[in-house]
């Protein structure tokens, strides 16, 4: 029996993927910023949230399809944009995107994977695409030409980082983004053999460090090197302007990512987009930021009724993920989960993470008495 195969939860995989990867990377995943108040907010909040159980409900024939914008889904789940993939297992994304197909679930490609849209494609799963909008605006519009010429027709605009997040153990451990090689991260490499012959060294026989797919050709840099473009760094300039000249280009969807206050989930009611994603981008961004869990009654409070609302962050129990659908989300997004399955076991241990939150989840709902997702909310 492979290893992940072992592993009963969440943690148990996250403990693998700690033993499989360097310290920086492993803690880049893992970790949030400065004092990390709000990764431990958000946990602290699954803890204390409570579900109230009906009794003599018959739910034998219970099931956690769900659907959304208009398709029916065995899950209520989307594997999130992470931009770390490609790093933890060689072809992360890929191996992501067909365990996710395999899941029935849709994928979302990160701007800054290392695969590029067009070969994650040809894995075959629904994919969505998240963009974060760069400085120079026409090379935005350019790269969404390219991923609409995919067939992506959901496009997931992160709205909470303006500018990069203060990670302090980063810089103690070594890792930072650009990568930056030195002593400390090379003994680093050296303890951890599986992923330097397995990732690592396939990816230098590749041609050397990757590089980010997406960013345009002129200014595609390696990992190393990330950000040394003016014109495609982040913008701490976005605005509902930017807003509205996407929903005048883009014909798909659009959904906001990294919404916590109700009166921003009003505006971009009004803005034309579909959707929005309540959350705190797993307490990987603002440190004093409020947990997704305790504002999104007042989020569906206000535009429950208008829009499709979606929810993210913390997700380790299939439980975590019944409280986000009890209060009101259409749908949950995981980021932190997949990636340690993949860590642990590839493709197949991505699946195992998967398969994970889907029988805890529906363990939740039998024993809460709901026949249906929708039954969460009654």
């Amino acid at each position: 029996m492979a290893a992940h195969q072992a592993c009963l939860n969440i943690d148990e995989l996250r403990l693998q993927a700690r033993r499989f990867l360097p310290r920086g990377l492993f803690e880049y995943i893992d970790r949030g910023t400065e004092d990390e108040t709000a990764l431990r907010r958000l946990r602290d909040g699954f803890d204390h949230a409570e579900l109230t159980p009906r009794v003599l409900v018959d739910c034998a024939d219970r099931h956690t399809g769900v659907t959304l914008f208009g398709r029916a889904r065995p899950l209520p789940f989307v594997i999130a944009p992470t931009a770390a993939a490609g790093l933890v297992r060689y072809d992360g994304e890929v191996l992501l995107a067909r365990a996710a197909r395999a899941a029935g679930i849709p994928f979302c490609v990160s701007t800054q994977s290392i695969t590029s849209i067009e070969a994650i494609a040809e894995a075959g799963a629904e994919l969505w695409f998240q963009l974060y909008v760069w400085r120079d605006r026409s090379l935005t519009h350019a790269l969404l030409d390219r991923v609409a010429a995919c067939g992506v027709d959901t496009l997931i605009l992160t709205v909470d980082t303006a500018v990069s997040p203060k990670r302090e153990y980063n810089a103690h451990n070594g890792f930072t983004v650009p990568v930056t090689p030195s002593l400390r991260g090379a003994l680093d490499v050296a303890r951890h053999p599986a992923w330097a012959g397995g990732v690592l060294l396939r990816l230098l026989a590749d041609g050397g460090w990757p590089g980010y797919a997406h960013y345009p050709p002129q200014f595609r840099t390696r990992i190393t090197d990330a950000a040394a473009h003016d014109p495609i760094r982040l913008c701490d300039r976005v605005s509902w302007d930017d807003v509205a000249e996407l929903r005048r280009r883009w014909q798909g969807r659009i959904i906001l990512k990294g919404l916590l206050a109700p009166e921003d989930a009003r505006r971009a009611a009004g803005s034309g987009v579909e959707a929005v994603v309540v959350s705190n981008h797993g307490g990987r961004n603002l440190d004093c930021a409020p947990s997704p869990l305790t504002v999104l009654p007042r989020i569906m409070d206000a535009v429950g009724d208008r829009m499709t609302v979606l929810a993210d962050s913390g997700v380790r129990r299939g439980s975590d993920a019944a409280k986000l659908l009890a209060a009101g989300a259409a749908a949950v997004l995981l980021g932190r989960a997949p990636l340690f399955g993949l860590a642990a076991g590839g493709q197949a241990g991505a699946e195992h993470a998967l398969a994970i939150l889907r029988d805890e989840l529906d363990r939740t709902m039998a024993l809460l008495g709901c026949r249906t997702v929708a039954d969460l909310r009654l």
